[in-house]
């Protein structure tokens, strides 16, 4: 570990401190890689309030949305060996995802939240993502809202099933599988970083508490009139799905599980080598972390900016964060990646891991010039 940046690791434990022991916090990681190096790894609080279980480095926490980040990893990776192409068209490899005119929708539609499939059945819930075909059989036989890549609309769960069943049509295999095999094991991070999660593992993880992420999602709900019809109030993407054991199994590669640490060393691997390893090529990154897409977003109604999977930022960043204060998040130009996770999901509180990120990535910056 880089030892001139001990004081800003002093700084991050602090606050860490601060945040549990005020009782904002249950357990929270922090980590951060510079040029490969890691220069932050810390946590505090417990992994599990009932039993005062510990949060350490290597407990997995439910992540939300951060997954995605997961997913367009793996899409990257095969993209770089050449068996997957992003313009490739998504009926071509899944036939029945033609129906209704979905013929022309693209890997590059999908990963730009674009496709125009961004809605789900107001019935679904999250129990019917534990059945893959079911999910899969709903998305391909859903009519577009628009033609692709007419409008930004974020695909909040349809994202994870286009992606990953597209995957799974190239390779042979789960889009976890490779996840797994391809993009964790090389960067010594087994068992950190998962889509569905195998129920020997489960015991490890960390135990989601609702801060106030559920009242929120339906306060909203009502003041957001596409919330419901991308997310419908069974599959609201708050922690229900982690407390559900047989659906947290399952790949459902809209959303994740994973360490801070890992996530981090993942981004860093995207933006430079690590430990020898080096996911995806310079010339790749340019492609994929720069903005493919911007404008007036459907669901939230608010100005966004995505690059090939990846929201992108204003401060040069590129990543992926999660309803209830996950994130993590690689800048390019810094040779910086953070990530960051909690178990006691909220929103509207300030967004301390985010106030972290962003104290982590001035630190560096200030030495960078």
């Amino acid at each position: 570990m880089t030892e001139s940046y001990d004081g800003l690791r002093a700084e991050v434990r602090h606050a860490l401190d601060v945040l549990v022991t005020s009782g904002r916090e249950a357990g929270v990681q922090v980590a951060a890689y510079l040029h490969g190096e890691r220069i932050v790894e810390e946590q505090a609080g417990v992994a599990d309030s009932a039993t005062g279980r510990p949060m350490t480095a290597d407990t997995p926490g439910y992540a939300v949305s951060t997954g995605k980040g997961l997913t367009t990893t793996v899409v990257h990776v095969l993209a770089e060996r050449g068996e997957l192409d992003y313009d490739l068209r998504v009926a071509d490899v899944w036939p029945e995802f033609a129906r209704h005119g979905k013929d022309r929708i693209t890997l590059r539609h999908a990963l730009t939240h674009t496709a125009g499939l961004p809605a789900l059945p107001p019935d679904v819930t999250v129990d019917d993502f534990a059945d893959w075909d079911r999910m899969c059989a709903i998305v391909a036989d859903s009519a577009p809202l628009w033609a692709p890549g007419e409008r930004l609309a974020y695909h909040a769960w349809t994202f994870g099933w286009i992606v990953g069943e597209t995957v799974r049509r190239v390779t042979g295999r789960r889009v976890g599988e490779v996840l797994a095999t391809d993009v964790a094991a090389p960067l010594g991070v087994t068992g950190e970083l998962f889509l569905g999660v195998p129920e020997a593992d489960q015991a490890r993880l960390a135990r989601m508490e609702d801060g106030n992420l559920s009242a929120m999602l339906a306060a909203v709900a009502g003041q957001l009139p596409h919330l419901d019809r991308v997310a419908p109030p069974g599959a609201r993407p708050d922690g229900g799905l982690a407390a559900r054991p047989h659906v947290l199994a399952v790949d459902v590669p809209a959303v994740g599980t994973l360490t801070a640490r890992a996530a981090a060393r993942m981004y860093a691997a995207l933006i430079g080598e690590v430990d020898g390893v080096r996911l995806i090529s310079p010339h790749r990154l340019r492609a994929v972390a720069g903005v493919a897409v911007r404008g007036p977003e459907w669901v939230f109604g608010q100005e966004a900016a995505w690059g090939l999977g990846y929201a992108v930022d204003d401060d040069g960043s590129f990543g992926a964060a999660g309803s209830g204060g996950s994130l993590a998040f690689a800048y390019p130009r810094l040779g910086l990646a953070v990530a960051a996770t909690r178990n006691r999901l909220a929103v509207g509180d300030g967004d301390p891991l985010q106030r972290l990120r962003v104290l982590i990535r001035d630190a560096v910056a200030a030495r960078v010039g």
